[in-house]
Order: C-alpha cells, then structure tokens, then sequence
C-alpha cells in the first residue's frame, strides 16, 4: 500500500487532488496488528486506496516531529518515558486519550467526511471508501 507523510501532502494534493485517508495508530495495539494484517491480505482494498486515496499512516505516540496540517502547526507532548502527539489528540474525539486504531476519512477539499474508532473490517472500510469516491 503506498502512503505519504504528512510533509508530502501539500505538494501531492496540488499535483493530484484526491480524498486522504488517516490512519492513527500505536505500536502496542494488538487490534491495530490485526487490523494491518488483514488489510494487507485484502488485495481489491489496498488498491482501492492507492487509486483513489492519499493515505498517511500515522504512529500518534512515537512521531516526535512537528507536523503542519491545515494551516495549523502540532508538536508531540512528551510525558515521563512515552508521549503523545497534538496532531493524535486534534483528530480524536476523545481528546485525552485516542482510541486506537484510529481512521479518518477528509475529502478533497479537507473536510471531515468520516470518522471511525476501533477495528474498521476489510469489508466494512471498502464500502465507507466506495461511498467516499463518489462525494
């Protein structure tokens, strides 16, 4: 699956305006582990998202560096050995602690278009996507 940075976006959605999706996760989450391997199996899935999708994976509490994100500057929030991202906590509803895994589905013109807490199923995220494409 081909995905970009958050530095890339900018430039990409100049070049080839597209809906993103994005994709927030931790390393210590087992469903995040499920979810990435059964997603990585689902061939019709992944290039759906490469066709018609710019995606960012996003690691909310190991990225350190300060992302630029619609017009708005984030810098991760360290806290004694681990920390969290501003960016993670911006995006999440829950705005102490995500619930991972996290997706979030903006459309062309960077508006919030879905947003989904928890396992998203193969299944389930191909028909969200095949509804998206259309918007």
């Amino acid at each position: 699956m081909k995905t970009i940075t958050f530095s890339d976006l900018e430039k990409l959605q100049k070049e080839s305006p597209k809906p993103m999706i994005i994709h927030l996760y931790t390393d210590w989450c087992s469903v995040c582990k499920i979810e990435s391997f059964q997603i990585k199996k689902d061939k019709n899935l992944i290039k759906m998202i490469n066709e018609n999708f710019h995606m960012i994976n996003f690691e909310a509490e190991k990225t350190k560096h300060t992302i630029n994100f619609q017009g708005k500057e984030f810098k991760y929030l360290p806290n004694g050995n681990s920390g969290i991202h501003e960016l993670a906590l911006s995006l999440s509803k829950n705005k102490k602690q995500p619930v991972y895994p996290l997706w979030i589905f903006i459309d062309k013109n960077q508006n919030l278009v879905y947003y989904h807490e928890g396992e998203f199923k193969p299944e389930k995220m191909k028909e969200k996507l095949r509804e998206i494409s259309t918007l």
